[in-house]
């Protein structure tokens, strides 16, 4: 005989308060953990934003992108140097470490106001096309570069190699612009560029740490080690150095130094402090050195001046650097995502903050009007070599 399963009136209504009491408790227990871990109101004001822009923006937005774009904005809201990246942003930062990047191949740099080629380097597009130093861009890809930064032009400039890229420039001495439609290819950049400047002298110049700047830099001084006692001073020129990996930096400072602290970081997060110090060797022998910094000098080029100027093996000269001394850690995140995150700051050996303050010269070389960029280099190197030559920048 088969039971009677049917449920009297009075039982259905128990099941329903029963469910609808269990839904309640559920979600009373969802906000009471939101609210322990710290968002609470604040992450349902965000979720409740998204859906608004989701359900009445005038024009159709996914929430992918609205969430990515509020996590952009957090970042922002950090610091200057705190980022979202998203996929294409990892292949930057494998370009910034390697050298090696799809672009046109020329070094640029603000000068006077404008964006102005520093040098076209050899065998790339830009150099074939004939774009020269000096020459001022003034539009990229027909749009005016008003309101634009100098990171934001060079990321605009790289791209997948085949692609188009369009360049008006003005050239000093004439009057009509000149037009240059280009197509990107791989670029292989060398960091490390030398020059003698007079007997027993040499001249080096780093434009950014990259995995290739160790090597490059001991081949470049043994190209300027043609006199029987060696060098007698070198020139290090650190101007419009950005940066870039920062063990290179070090290794870099610690190539010119025998012993000693290069640098330190303070966190609130203890695992994420340093103290990086240098090996016994330095490839000079102790001869006089200084280093050029102006400010767009910033993060690995302010933490190899510093550690120079702190241990007195260089005399540094120019004008003050930018100040960027902040350590960016990034974290990874679903989905080849990630955020650059700023963990720690950089001090220099004698405990001084880079963060803000930057480097202050021992010299201070500042261009005189109207003084062209070249001629400006000049009195900087000639400074230089007045300083090494009068017995400044040997080590102790």
């Amino acid at each position: 005989m088969i039971a009677d399963m049917r449920l009297q009136p009075t039982t259905l209504v128990g099941i329903v308060f029963s469910m609808v009491g269990g839904v309640v408790l559920g979600v009373s227990s969802f906000w009471a953990l939101d609210e322990w871990l710290g968002v609470g109101s604040e992450h349902r004001l965000l979720l409740s934003v998204v859906d608004h822009v989701d359900r009445n923006y005038v024009t159709d937005v996914s929430r992918e992108k609205l969430m990515h774009d509020a996590i952009a904005g957090m970042m922002r809201g950090l610091d200057g140097h705190s980022v979202f990246l998203h996929e294409d942003r990892f292949d930057d930062l494998h370009e910034d470490t390697t050298g090696r990047f799809g672009g046109i191949g020329i070094e640029i740099a603000l000068v006077d106001g404008y964006f102005t080629v520093v040098r076209p380097i050899a065998d790339t597009p830009a150099a074939r096309a004939g774009i020269a130093a000096g020459d001022r861009v003034i539009e990229l890809d027909h749009a005016s570069l008003k309101g634009r930064t100098l990171r934001d032009i060079v990321a605009s400039m790289r791209g997948r190699p085949g692609t188009e890229v369009h360049l008006r420039v003005r050239r000093p001495g004439q009057e009509e612009h000149i037009d240059f439609d280009l197509v990107r290819a791989v670029v292989a950049t060398n960091s490390v560029r030398a020059r003698p400047l007079e007997p027993g002298f040499g001249y080096v110049r780093i434009s950014r740490f990259q995995d290739t700047t160790e090597d490059d830099l001991a081949e470049a001084l043994e190209s300027l080690e043609t006199e029987p006692q060696g060098l007698s001073g070198l020139v290090v020129d650190l101007r419009d150095n950005p940066g870039g990996v920062l063990g290179v930096a070090v290794d870099v400072a610690d190539a010119f130094l025998d012993s000693g602290l290069i640098v330190y970081t303070e966190s609130r997060v203890a695992s994420n402090e340093l103290r990086l110090e240098a090996d016994e060797g330095d490839l000079l022998g102790g001869a006089a050195m200084a280093v050029l910094i102006n400010g767009q000098s910033a993060s690995g080029a302010e933490i190899v001046a510093g550690a120079l100027q702190d241990h007195g093996r260089a005399v540094v000269v120019g004008v003050r650097s930018y100040g960027k001394g902040s350590v960016q850690s990034v974290l990874s995140l679903k989905n080849r995502r990630a955020i650059k995150l700023t963990t720690a700051h950089y001090y220099t050996p004698s405990g001084r903050a880079i963060q803000s303050s930057g480097i202050e010269p021992d010299i201070q070389v500042k261009p005189a009007a109207g003084m062209g960029r070249t001629e400006y280099e000049d009195l900087l190197i000639q400074t230089a070599l007045q300083a090494l030559q009068g017995g400044g920048g040997a080590g102790a």
